[in-house]
């Protein structure tokens, strides 16, 4: 995080939204830092992707108060809108385009934008540059997706779902990506499926179920708040295996220790994951 990190970038305050009978989101409260990797999870239908288009000004709100960049979404200016960027669950370009093309195409929306070379370069698309957009494999249109989204140089750069598609490889570069913008400053908020993703990029989390926040902090706050008890497993004296489920696991290890002298036969400590949490939380640990 940067200097910055006491500002708010985004500060929202009992956002409400329904689409007809259903109630997309309930009340939701959410602060996110200049400067900070701010990760939002939940399951489908949670109002994850509502709430990202409300910050962005691209969807109205039934109630509740909302400051992006210190602006409200409702009324920013085409220069408010120029400091946040968007990558979108799913984005429609100009097929018959090239890569290149689009990219310098969409640079000269800003003011200040990146090189698209080296935009190309970031989400590793200087190999396909000169091909047209509708010959690129799914992943790839990803990728030029994740171009678009950061080729204004913005503020703030909103990620709803970014790394569908992607290979294990391209997820890799894309991360990688994130900590460059993330060191340069940008507050980046981002939600995703993939809670190693989360746990990677983000500083802090919050977990959204039925349109409101249930849980906010960071992985390891989550973790040690929600998790539960760490299972520490060994082979006893007459060789069959034994088990702790403990609050205090390095306790339980210790104490072994004493016991056997030393060497504990069998040792495995298995403590609480984000994805134990993030199922708790959200109501699915029994369809685990």
């Amino acid at each position: 995080m940067t200097a910055h990190a006491n500002e708010r970038a985004v500060d929202v305050r009992g956002l409400r939204k329904r689409y007809g009978g259903v109630r997309a989101l309930d009340g939701l409260d959410l602060t996110i830092r200049r400067g900070e990797v701010f990760g939002l999870l939940g399951p489908n239908g949670a109002g994850k992707s509502t709430t990202v288009e409300i910050l962005q000004g691209n969807r109205s709100r039934d109630a509740g108060e909302v400051s992006v960049l210190g602006t409200d979404p409702a009324t920013g200016t085409r220069a408010w809108r120029s400091r946040v960027g968007i990558v979108w669950q799913d984005e429609s370009t100009p097929a018959e385009l090239t890569v290149r093309e689009t990219v310098r195409h969409f640079a000269r929306y800003y003011p200040r934008p990146r090189d698209p070379e080296e935009v190309l370069h970031l989400v590793g698309l200087e190999a396909q540059a000169d091909r047209r957009i509708k010959s690129l494999s799914g992943g790839r249109r990803r990728r030029l997706d994740v171009a678009l989204g950061v080729i204004g140089g913005p503020e703030l750069l909103l990620l709803d779902e970014p790394t569908t598609g992607f290979d294990p490889a391209a997820r890799r570069r894309f991360w990688d990506l994130i900590r460059l913008l993330a060191d340069e400053g940008t507050t980046i908020l981002l939600t995703t499926h993939y809670l190693e993703e989360a746990e990677t990029l983000a500083d802090r989390l919050a977990v959204v179920a039925e349109g409101r926040v249930v849980a906010e902090g960071t992985p390891d706050a989550l973790r040690r708040r929600y998790g539960g008890e760490a299972v520490v497993t060994w082979t006893g004296p007459d060789g069959s295996p034994r088990t702790e489920h403990t609050g205090t696991p390095t306790r339980a290890v210790a104490g072994l220790m004493r016991r056997f002298d030393g060497e504990i036969p069998g040792l495995t400590v298995t403590r609480p994951t984000l994805e134990d949490v993030y199922l708790r939380l959200t109501g699915q640990e029994a369809a685990r």
